[in-house]
């Protein structure tokens, strides 16, 4: 089986992460792009991004297609997949 090794999206330096009560780093929506293949991107407070597809029926984000519901959700906090396997990566 074939591993798949992906490199961290950043907008900007790290260390800049939202502390959660836990101590470990947090993160909220700070604005949204897209890709170079026109697929929608959450651009996060930690300075990482995350994809977000509406892809049904494996993604099912239809919100996302959407201006308004994308605005809605700036400042939502999310959970970050990259700042956790560096948080693991300490343990």
């Amino acid at each position: 089986m074939r591993k798949n090794v992906e490199r961290a999206s950043l907008t900007k330096p790290p260390g800049e992460s939202d502390p959660r009560a836990d101590g470990r780093p947090g993160a909220h929506i700070v604005g949204f792009r897209r890709d170079e293949d026109g697929h929608w991107v959450a651009v996060l407070s930690c300075g990482h991004t995350q994809h977000l597809r509406h892809l049904p029926p494996w993604q099912s984000r239809p919100w996302v297609e959407d201006a308004e519901q994308r605005a809605a959700r700036i400042g939502e906090a999310f959970a970050c997949g990259w700042c956790a396997q560096e948080t693991h990566k300490e343990d």
